[in-house]
């Protein structure tokens, strides 16, 4: 899926294409908003797809994700123990101190944006809580080392250190789901390099001026990383039914640091 590079470089996009990358992404950082609003006691996660892809469709934009190798909804809505690719569905009702992962892609003029958000329906156990929020501030230390001249597992690396602080921090423990992570990202909405959320630093393709990646860092509560897939094929749960979270941003590298192309309103 993610080809190979021929310079050991991650490719490099004009100003003016990481403008209109931003403009897809401001419309999947309002299409996500519009869901967290819509993600209350009794809605469904079919109720948040439709609330996303009206966003995304009344903005001139397409649901990237619909369709996608038979992907059949516009965002990925995962409840709970639900990693990654949740697909949405009438009869997955929300309750209250449900975690919820909503992925979200959308296309504009032909350029692709893809975040990612997690948060509670209602009020959150507090553990689960400030498990999320660790995962968020993973994100965050994972999109610092987003800069000129770092290598690719720089990145990946960070995310790790990041985790294992935050196990610290906040007296946890932390499992990094293998397998799953970041990618390239322009045109197509998943390209070359894959990211992953741990790993040597000082490896991979370097990072230059206009070099866009989606960063995102999957954990799970309690230190366990095994997971399945369910038989629709796509849906990834933790294996011993503990919480996961997941969080994402499509991020540029500036001279002046990294750029957030997925901004929320």
């Amino acid at each position: 899926m993610f080809g190979r590079s021929r310079k050991g470089v991650v490719p490099a996009r004009t100003p003016g294409e990481l403008d209109a990358m931003e403009a897809a992404g401001r419309i999947v950082g309002r299409a996500l908003v519009a869901v967290r609003e819509a993600a209350t006691p009794g809605a469904t996660t079919a109720d948040l797809d439709a609330v996303a892809e009206q966003v995304i469709r009344d903005a001139g934009a397409v649901p990237s994700f619909k369709g996608y190798e038979g992907f059949p909804a516009s965002i990925c809505s995962s409840v709970n123990e639900v990693v990654v690719h949740g697909i949405p569905g009438a009869g997955t009702v929300l309750a209250e101190g449900d975690l919820v992962s909503v992925d979200c892609g959308a296309i504009l003029d032909g350029w692709h944006g893809d975040s990612a958000w997690t948060f509670g329906v209602g009020r959150l156990d507090p553990r689960v809580d400030t498990f999320n929020e660790a995962t968020r501030e993973v994100l965050e230390e994972g999109i610092l080392a987003m800069r000129p001249g770092n290598r690719l597992t720089d990145v990946s690396h960070a995310l790790e250190v990041a985790t294992r602080r935050a196990e610290e921090r906040h007296g946890l423990a932390l499992g990094i789901v293998d397998g799953y992570g970041g990618h390239g990202i322009g045109r197509e909405m998943h390209e070359w390099p894959f990211l992953a959320n741990e790993g040597r630093a000082g490896k991979g393709p370097r990072l230059q001026v206009g070099s866009v990646l989606a960063v995102e860092p999957m954990l799970v509560l309690g230190g366990e990383t095994a997971t399945h897939v369910l038989g629709d094929d796509w849906t990834v749960v933790t294996a011993d039914g503990a919480p996961a979270s997941h969080w994402e941003h499509t991020v540029a590298v500036t001279p002046d640091g990294p750029r957030i192309l997925t901004p929320r309103p």
